[in-house]
């Protein structure tokens, strides 16, 4: 079976969509200190749960990708 992979413009425009939700889990997970309303923390723990799920799903995209970079399986953890 043929396994397609993407075209070099698309897999860039990926690696800046990963790079951007990494980025939105960094930003969540940091703010998330600062915020004592809790729906908004709730609302920024969702976001981050979310995040996480849509960059496994872009990881699994990413794989048909031309060239590789090395992606983490998870983010790196700002705070703990």
């Amino acid at each position: 079976m043929n396994n397609p992979t993407l075209a070099l413009h698309e897999s860039m425009e990926l690696h800046e969509a990963l790079n951007f939700k990494t980025l939105c889990i960094a930003k969540s997970k940091l703010m998330q200190g600062l915020v004592f309303d809790q729906e908004l923390k709730a609302l920024m723990q969702k976001d981050v749960t979310q995040s996480i799920q849509q960059i496994a799903e872009l990881q699994a995209i990413y794989a048909k990708a031309p060239f590789q970079a090395p992606v983490p399986s998870s983010p790196t953890p700002i705070t703990h």
